[in-house]
């Protein structure tokens, strides 16, 4: 009997029994795609036990030495590692199109090459010989690294088995295809058994995998979120076309942190390391002006220091606009929403801008106190001490909650040279931390003694 086609949704991978235009499941348009490999023919119900074989178990308690990690020597990307790279693993690093994945993953190849791992790069979108063209541009000319050009997963494989690297570099997975599935290279399907097949060889034969990702309009990675689920740590590579900073950053991580980051910096001769990201963030910062505040977060296991800038300004339009760059919009309108109603301070008829500087994108809520801070500051037109850094999460009753780390906020702060904080009452900055300490109550005390409003 005839398989009759599957279809499965681009977005999240849900499989349906016939295409309609919005997928039930995620509410997506225009995501569900035939995907031949899902067809519905005859066969058995389940696998059943008469071709299996009894399954090797072990017990908890054994004692088995742990792999041992190694280290690129590129501090950067072996934090974001969690120490460096696992043995048998599988990475995928996502990133826009010209962001620089490849030149990061080039120069990380080059690196654990020198530090004694049988390095094999297979690009699927360009020439050996332009991979080569890259790596003399980088000064990796020399670099002991293994090159391939080719899409066809069968010989990929086979290749492998036959020199039996430490370490493969595919570029990238949508470019992969196997023969043995019907759709084209790049579809839902390809990319689901391309991903299985480096996945299950990387268990299988101890070789590390990373796999390259391209990524949608809104940021994801291509293709069915299943391939985030079998892969070990999940990476993307994140930066603003207009500044040379790029930051690395894990999502997931079995063997190390999430949301763990590593900031390098676009030259001429590719990436390099910036060791001190808060020194990076603010070294463009000039005279305390209204609506600019620093921010002291916490990224993964890094604390990180950012500017806010926010500016208000009276609207012409009926609509007053909220512009965010690298913060959540959402928030935002539950910060405005709170200043007006619990301290009285409107925002209607004025339109609000947000930025974090230096292309840096923050995601925790202890950086409610600064983005209040730096909206107050734009519309009293009252600039915050220069030397002052400000963190705090806010409810919506305009209590202020502490924030997690309190102390290595403060240590990062007083080493970058600054001099007082503004913190919630009852945060714990566990001991003497060279800062001067203003704690405040709530929003309504900060708004009345730090800017006189309210």
């Amino acid at each position: 009997m005839a398989k009759s086609p599957g279809f499965t949704c681009t977005a999240c991978g849900a499989v349906h029994s016939k295409w309609s235009g919005r997928c039930d499941a995620c509410g997506e348009w225009n995501s569900i795609i035939e995907d031949e490999g899902l067809g519905h023919g005859a066969g058995p119900a389940t696998l059943g036990q008469a071709r299996g074989k009894a399954v090797r178990l072990s017990d908890l308690s054994a004692h088995e030495t742990p792999p041992v990690r190694t280290q690129c020597g590129l501090e950067e990307l072996d934090r974001v590692l969690g120490g460096g790279l696992v043995p048998a693993s599988a990475l995928l690093v996502g990133g826009d199109p010209g962001i620089g994945k490849s030149t990061l993953l080039l120069q990380a190849a080059a690196a654990f090459a020198a530090r004694g791992l049988k390095t094999i790069y297979v690009s699927g979108e360009e020439a050996s010989a332009q991979v080569r063209m890259r790596a003399e541009r980088l000064g990796l000319r020399d670099a002991p690294v293994q090159l391939a050009a080719e899409t066809n997963l069968r010989d990929i494989l086979t290749t492998i088995e036959a020199e039996k690297p430490q370490l493969v570099i595919i570029d990238s997975i949508q470019t992969m295809w196997l023969d043995s599935v019907g759709s084209a290279p790049g579809s839902v399907s390809q990319v689901r058994a391309a991903a299985h097949e480096l996945t299950s060889f990387a268990k299988r034969r101890g070789v590390s995998v990373i796999l390259v990702g391209h990524v949608t309009k809104d940021g994801q990675i291509a293709g069915p979120r299943v391939v985030e689920h079998m892969v070990d740590t999940v990476l993307y590579f994140e930066g603003e076309r207009g500044h040379q900073f790029r930051i690395l950053r894990a999502v997931k991580n079995r063997f190390g942190p999430a949301d763990e980051i590593g900031v390098f910096e676009m030259t001429g001769r590719g990436l390099s390391q910036v060791a001190n990201p808060s020194a990076l963030f603010l070294g463009e910062r000039g005279q305390p002006t209204p609506g600019s505040a620093v921010f002291a977060g916490i990224e993964g296991t890094r604390p990180v220091l950012v500017e806010l800038q926010a500016l208000v300004a009276p609207t012409p339009h009926s609509q007053p606009r909220r512009a965010v760059v690298g913060w959540d919009s959402g928030r935002l309108a539950m910060i405005l929403a709170v200043l007006e109603s619990r301290c009285g301070i409107p925002f209607a008829g004025m339109d609000v801008y947000l930025n974090v500087a230096g292309g840096m994108k923050i995601g925790e809520p202890a950086a409610d106190l600064a983005v209040a801070a730096a909206l107050l500051g734009a519309r009293e037109d009252t600039p915050l001490p220069a030397d002052t850094v400000v963190f705090g999460e806010i409810s919506l009753s305009g209590a202020l909650r502490p924030a997690p780390q309190t102390e290595n906020r403060l240590k990062e702060a007083r080493k970058l040279g600054f001099t007082s904080a503004i913190v919630p009452k009852g945060g714990k900055p566990g001991g003497a931390t060279g800062l001067n300490l203003t704690h405040v109550d709530d929003l309504t005390a900060f708004v009345g003694d730090i800017f006189g409003a309210g």
